[in-house]
């Protein structure tokens, strides 16, 4: 082990990246709790994130061993307007991860979706990937459904499409599309790249409308499709690795592919490699049933 602020420096990888690997919490939560004195490597409590650690260290969190980093997983959720993207509030409100199955174990969304949002959210129990999805370099498109109140013109969206500064704030470009209008409310499709805090709420008042209703149906090449309020369903590992490419590289056996390394690593004995559910497949979006369509 060394302490250290140089990741190229000495042996094993950061605390912070270790424990997001597996799925622990994010690397921004764990700064946190080591700030908080909850984590330890080999009985002593850290207190600083400059710490590398290596697989034969025994880290522990709360007292707890964290175990060995698990093939990655995502998930597709459709969440319900009414919970709150967070393990814990103190308002007392219910959350996203208490309303998912117990058998998920602990996950990380990968963005949120605030209190009154709904449609698809990403989960994942591998922290690296999560941080890697909600880049802005990675230039996923977030789309929206959404019902807002008001008059739009060719000129605001003409506005939202070149961005907008609201309250001090930068936002990149916005399409909007208007699907039809229903009294006094318009539907309109809305995608954006960088999916700041309730941005779409904000971009959209800028222009005079008030949304009532936000339901997101894709993050990047993943649909909400036909995924039924409140179910969850895992992405198969073959389309993961298919729809990733090389932003986040992953072997058959679902671990990351370490730097410089171009063809997956031998399987560990007994461990069985992709059969024929999972051959290659054309990139396209990932619809609740699995199946691509054009």
């Amino acid at each position: 082990m060394s302490e250290t602020d140089d990741d190229q420096a000495g042996p094993g990888e950061r605390i912070a990246k270790a424990l997001a690997h597996a799925g622990v919490a994010s690397r921004r939560e764990v700064e946190r709790l080591i700030a908080a004195g909850r984590v330890a490597v080999n009985g002593k409590v850290l207190d600083t994130p400059a710490f590398k650690v290596t697989p034969d260290d025994i880290i522990t969190v709360d007292g707890k061993v964290a175990g060995p980093r698990p093939p990655t997983r995502l998930w597709r959720y459709h969440k319900p307007a009414g919970l709150v993207t967070t393990h814990a509030d103190p308002q007392g409100r219910e959350t996203v991860f208490a309303a998912l199955p117990k058998e998920l174990g602990r996950v990380i969304s990968v963005g949120r979706l605030d209190l009154t949002s709904e449609g698809l959210m990403l989960l994942t129990n591998d922290g690296e990937l999560a941080r890697v999805l909600e880049l802005p370099a990675t230039a996923w498109t977030r789309r929206y459904r959404v019902r807002a109140f008001g008059d739009v013109n060719d000129a605001a969206l003409a506005q939202l499409a070149a961005g907008v500064t609201v309250e001090g704030v930068s936002y990149g470009p916005v399409e909007v599309a208007v699907d039809r209008h229903t009294g006094s409310n318009v539907w309109l499709t809305v995608g954006l790249k960088e999916g700041k805090n309730r941005e779409v709420r904000k971009v959209l008042a800028h222009v005079g409308l008030t949304v009532n209703r936000l339901l997101r149906t894709a993050y990047g090449p993943f649909q909400l499709g036909a995924l039924e309020r409140g179910k969850v369903e895992e992405v198969r590992l073959s389309v993961l690795r298919e729809q990733m490419g090389r932003l986040y590289r992953l072997g058959p056996d679902g671990h990351p592919l370490k730097a410089g390394q171009e063809s997956p690593p031998p399987l560990a004995e007994g461990v069985r490699g992709p059969g024929r559910a999972q051959r290659r497949e054309p990139r396209g979006p990932v619809h609740a049933d699995r199946r691509r369509r054009p």
